[in-house]
């Protein structure tokens, strides 16, 4: 019994932290791949836009987008982990702290490698908090909601959903370029090796930390979408 609590305690605690520092990584990512400003991921572009015309600050933003698509969850009888409602809180606010610290580098190809290494951080990221099993992020619940809700290929529904957001966005006065190009290409295999190996096995889970409210196989079934 003891052995078993301990091995219950460790994967808690291994958890919580992967979620944290995988919000708290997301949110400095894309903050990386901001100031490369050679082209973002459609919800950031969207994000951008509304900053472009409110003055709010993106962060800002990014909460009341992440808020809102929640409600979207309602009719589509989803129900949030805390990670999910974490994700929302969080990523918003590390993302205007890095902003501050993060600047603009004037050649290229030092832009180009900003971009790479936030790319790159995004998915070890990404691997982190989705791989906690504390649920899905806001924008990846829609997506997979409307599927199980209405029978519609998660595909279909990210590419219209993702595709509108991003028309919006780049209208508003958000950032696209090859940057957005090279997202839409990459982020799904990038994940789709980092999210095996950071992913907390459930078999040691069972020992008694459990499965967090939200937190189910379709957490992986599609790259993320930003959040």
């Amino acid at each position: 019994m003891t052995i078993a609590r301990a091995g219950s305690t460790r994967t808690a605690v291994r958890r919580w932290a992967q979620l944290l520092l995988g919000l708290f990584l997301y949110g400095t990512a894309v903050a990386l791949m901001i100031r490369a400003e050679i082209g973002l991921d459609p919800w950031t572009v969207f994000a951008q836009g509304i900053e472009v015309q409110t003055g709010w600050s993106i962060g800002v933003v990014v909460v009341l987008i992440g808020l809102g698509v929640l409600l979207l969850w309602i009719p589509l009888r989803q129900r949030p982990g805390i990670g999910t409602v974490l994700n929302v809180l969080l990523i918003g606010p590390v993302m205007d702290l890095a902003l501050l610290v993060v600047r603009t580098p004037e050649p290229l190809w030092a832009r180009i490698l900003l971009f790479a290494g936030g790319l790159l951080l995004l998915a070890i990221a990404t691997g982190l908090y989705i791989g906690a099993r504390f649920g899905p992020g806001p924008r990846d619940g829609l997506m997979t909601g409307a599927h199980a809700r209405f029978g519609w290929a998660i595909w279909k529904v990210r590419t219209g959903v993702e595709l509108t957001v991003l028309g919006i966005g780049w209208l508003l006065g958000g950032t696209v370029g090859f940057g957005t190009v090279a997202f839409a290409l990459l982020i799904g295999p990038m994940v789709g090796q980092t999210l095996p190996r950071l992913r907390v096995p459930e078999a040691v889970d069972s020992a008694g930390a459990g499965t967090a409210p939200g937190a189910t196989d379709a957490d992986t079934d599609e790259a993320p979408t930003g959040g």
